[in-house]
């Protein structure tokens, strides 16, 4: 029997995970976790109070190869997705709002034209994409849309070598900010990918104001009126509804590794807090209570932590499937919520402070287990796997 001394697991790293990571993943994840301490988390309580989206930081951002890392060729870093998983992790310890904004850059735009668009596309935007002097958005959702793409109302007309678009897209992220849209509409065609350039007569955006939720991220609405496009601005190699959807399913997989970001952020707060509150006599920390409260913290942490990295094995092996992205959004941001809104009430009364993280990520996480999939969306993707009946 060895009797060798097991040191006590990390509070925040319980089963190590940390140590499944190669070098370079640990690295990058070092590198955006200090740039999160030093230049995020100094303002992003401020911007998050002032419903001010950081812009100052998107050029370093571009600057530490943080958009469209995990793409290859064109300026980008072509990092695997593991390690493109812990930029969002960092980034959303930092703030929901930030991840999100590296997440449609990366995921949402740079990733369409990558993957769907021409190689003059490719060497005309990617670039630029890369070095944050070309900001994306994505219109997919709409009005009367939600949880339902296939009822798109947005339509795409052909006029010669142009095509005409009508419509309107909401709950858009950089929307107001944005230098292009990849822009989804319906046409004779099936739906169909365009690329719709700021200035375009006809194309407006507008910012949804007096949100309690992503205060430190840009949200609009995208409205199109006779918007004429050219056929050079036509994504050629998407056609029908699963080019966008395949495009969210991009995005997902980067919301599961930031949503135990925000989970971090929560925990690590209570931690601290209830090893310094005293009541009757002994600091929370001893108490079963919190101690229970905290262990099962730890519990959904790990969890979400595995769930992700071998999800990020599986798509850098290429085996990924995109309901095993649904299982890992749905666990991991309902684990996040479920932390933030118990970390919040541990800190008490002065948990609704804005001087407390946990009180922001939990109205940022609201929208996050909401956008790209609602939690019922993902059950339910991932019981049609398991049983082989759609119930949408």
């Amino acid at each position: 029997m060895s009797t060798t001394t097991k040191a006590t697991p990390d509070a925040v790293d319980f089963y190590d995970v940390r140590g499944l990571l190669d070098e370079e993943e640990r690295q990058i994840q070092d590198a955006t976790a200090r740039f999160v301490d030093e230049r995020v988390l100094p303002i992003i309580a401020d911007a998050f109070d002032e419903h001010r989206f950081p812009s100052e930081l998107i050029r370093e951002l571009a600057d530490l190869g943080l958009l469209g890392c995990n793409l290859e060729g064109y300026e980008c870093a072509g990092l695997n997705n593991v390690a493109y998983g812990l930029v969002c992790q960092e980034l959303e310890r930092g703030d929901s709002g930030l991840r999100s904004f590296v997440s449609v850059q990366g995921s949402l735009c740079m990733w369409p034209i990558h993957t769907y668009g021409s190689e003059e596309q490719k060497q005309r935007w990617l670039p630029g994409m890369a070095r944050g002097e070309i900001i994306g958005c994505f219109g997919l959702t709409e009005p009367d849309g939600g949880s339902d793409p296939g009822t798109m109302r947005t339509r795409a007309v052909r006029d010669g070598d142009d095509w005409i678009l009508n419509g309107a897209k909401m709950w858009i992220t950089n929307g107001t900010i944005a230098d292009l849209a990849v822009v989804w509409a319906d046409s004779e065609e099936g739906v169909l990918g365009f690329v719709v350039e700021k200035g375009t007569p006809g194309y407006t955006a507008r910012d949804i104001l007096k949100k309690y939720s992503l205060r430190a991220s840009i949200t609009s609405e995208l409205f199109f009126d006779g918007v004429r496009v050219p056929e050079a601005n036509r994504l050629p190699g998407a056609k029908g509804l699963g080019a966008p959807l395949s495009c969210l399913t991009q995005a997902r997989y980067g919301i599961t590794w930031g949503a135990i970001g925000a989970a971090i952020a929560c925990y690590t707060e209570a931690l601290d807090f209830t090893a310094k509150r005293r009541l009757f006599g002994r600091t929370l920390a001893e108490t079963q209570t919190i101690q229970r409260r905290l262990a099962d913290m730890a519990r959904r942490i790990t969890t979400a932590r595995l769930l992700s990295l071998q999800l990020g094995r599986l798509k850098d092996e290429g085996t990924m499937h995109h309901s095993q992205v649904s299982l890992a959004k749905w666990n991991n941001v309902r684990a996040a919520l479920d932390i933030a809104r118990d970390a919040r009430d541990i800190l008490g009364a002065g948990g609704i402070s804005i001087e407390f993280v946990s009180i922001r990520h939990m109205l940022n996480l609201e929208s996050v287990i909401t956008y790209e999939g609602t939690e019922t969306i993902h059950e339910l993707s991932v019981g049609r796997e398991l049983t082989g009946h759609g119930a949408f």
